[in-house]
């Protein structure tokens, strides 16, 4: 599935995932190729990317939203920052 994750500012990242698990209002919520139509508010936490053949990479947020439709997720946080380099 199609997955970008974005401040108001920039795409922070954006690519092919395997999976996702965001930070929903009501807990954790695993997103995988094939669901359902679906809008969600998000909490503090952190959004975990798993993408097509790669390692698993997070991001922290503070608030924002999930958009998934037709296999295209799309993470809304103006607040989001970039992972620390290993």
């Amino acid at each position: 599935m199609r997955v970008e994750i974005v401040s108001p500012e920039e795409v922070l990242w954006e690519g092919e995932a395997s999976s996702v698990v965001v930070p929903a209002f009501t807990g954790d919520l695993g997103i995988l190729p094939g669901r359902q139509p679906v809008l969600a508010i998000l909490r503090e936490g952190d959004v975990r990317v798993t993408p097509t053949g790669g390692e698993q990479v997070s991001f922290p947020i503070t608030a924002g939203f999930v958009a998934v439709d037709t296999d295209v997720e799309i993470v809304v946080d103006n607040t989001l920052t970039l992972p620390e380099p290993e």
